[in-house]
C-alpha cells in the first residue's frame, strides 16, 4: 500500500441503506481514508431499492460524509441498457457480473485499494461480487461481511437507524479473500473472454507468456533471480528486504535492473509505469518451474 493511496468502499444494496454507513462508520473508525463509496444494486423500480438509495443520498450531502470528503455513487445492475430487478437466470447473472467487474477494474487502474462489503441486497450480488473480487482484487483489497444481533436488526430496520453505538452489537468480519488474479493474472484475461475466444487465447497465453518470463530470467544475475521469486510470491519491497537480509537500497536496485528487462521483453512504452506487482502478476506461475 502506498502513503496516500486512495480508498473505496463498494457495498452491495438492496432495502436497507444502514448496512452502508454502517460499514463506512466501522471503517472510518479503523482509520480508513475512505474517499468514495459505490454501492451496486438491482432496479429502482423496487421501492425499497429506491427508498434506501434515497435514505443514503441524505447522509452524504454535496460529496460530504459526517464532515469529512466523502462522494456516494451508484453502479445499477444492467443488461442490455436495461436495470434488472432480480437475477433470474444465467444471461442475468453474467451481465451483473459484467457490471461489477468493469465497476472494479476501473477502480483498480486508478490504483484504489477496496473495501468490499457483501451484507446488502440479494445473496446472489454478494457471490458474484466475492468472485469479482477475488478475480481482480490484490493483497491490499479487503472482503466484509456484516453481523448485526437480532435486537438490533428489529430497531434499525429499512434505515430507521442510520448509525449505531458500539454497545449495539454491530460487527465487520473479515471474510477470507485470496486474489487468484494477482497469483495467476491469466485468469484476469480468462474472466473477460466470451467462451468462443477462451481456446484462442489459451494457445496464445501458452506460446507467448513462458517465453518472455523465461528471457528475463536469462538475463538475471542468481541475487536478481532471488529478488524476482520474492516479488513473484508477493512480497513487499520490506518483506523481500527482510527476508534475503539486504537493505530496501540494494532490493530496490535489484527491482530496477528486474523491470528494465522486462521493460524491454514485454515492449512496455517509456511512458508506462512499471513497478514490483509486475513481477508479481507475470511471474507468479513461471517461478513454480524454474
Amino acid at each position: 500500500m502506498t502513503l496516500h493511496q486512495p480508498v473505496t468502499l463498494i457495498a452491495t444494496l438492496g432495502g436497507q441503506p444502514q448496512v452502508v454507513t454502517f460499514a463506512l462508520d466501522a471503517l472510518l473508525a479503523q482509520g480508513e481514508a475512505i474517499s468514495e463509496v459505490y454501492v451496486l444494486h438491482l432496479s429502482f423500480a423496487n421501492p425499497r431499492t429506491r427508498q434506501a438509495w434515497q435514505r443514503l443520498q441524505a447522509e452524504f450531502v454535496d460529496d460530504y460524509y459526517a464532515g469529512r470528503r466523502c462522494r456516494l455513487r451508484h453502479v445499477p445492475i444492467t443488461r442490455n441498457g436495461n436495470e434488472l430487478d432480480d437475477i433470474r437466470n444465467e444471461s442475468d447473472a453474467e451481465a451483473a457480473f459484467a457490471a461489477i467487474r468493469d465497476l472494479i477494474v476501473s477502480l483498480k487502474t486508478e490504483g484504489r485499494r477496496l473495501h468490499l462489503c457483501i451484507s446488502g441486497g440479494r445473496r446472489m450480488l454478494a457471490l458474484l461480487a466475492t468472485a469479482v473480487i477475488t478475480i481482480f482484487g490484490d493483497f491490499s483489497d479487503r472482503l466484509w461481511h456484516m453481523h448485526t444481533p437480532e435486537a438490533t436488526l428489529a430497531r434499525v430496520k429499512d434505515g430507521a437507524q442510520m448509525h449505531v453505538n458500539p454497545e449495539d452489537g454491530v460487527r465487520l468480519i473479515t471474510v477470507p479473500l485470496n486474489p487468484w488474479g494477482a497469483y495467476f493474472p491469466a485468469l484476469r484475461d480468462l474472466a473477460q473472454l466470451t467462451p468462443a475466444n477462451l481456446p484462442v487465447y489459451l494457445r496464445q497465453f501458452t506460446a507467448v507468456e513462458d517465453p518472455r518470463c523465461r528471457r528475463v530470467w536469462e538475463q538475471l544475475s542468481p541475487r536478481e533471480r532471488d529478488v524476482l521469486r520474492a516479488f513473484a510470491q508477493g512480497l513487499r519491497p520490506d518483506q523481500v528486504a527482510e527476508r534475503l537480509s539486504i537493505s530496501l537500497s540494494t532490493v530496490n536496485t535489484h527491482k530496477t535492473n528486474i523491470l528494465a528487462e522486462c521493460r524491454n521483453v514485454w515492449e512496455v512504452p517509456p511512458e508506462e509505469t512499471l513497478n514490483y506487482r509486475f513481477i508479481r502478476e507475470h511471474f507468479a506461475t513461471f517461478i513454480e518451474r524454474v
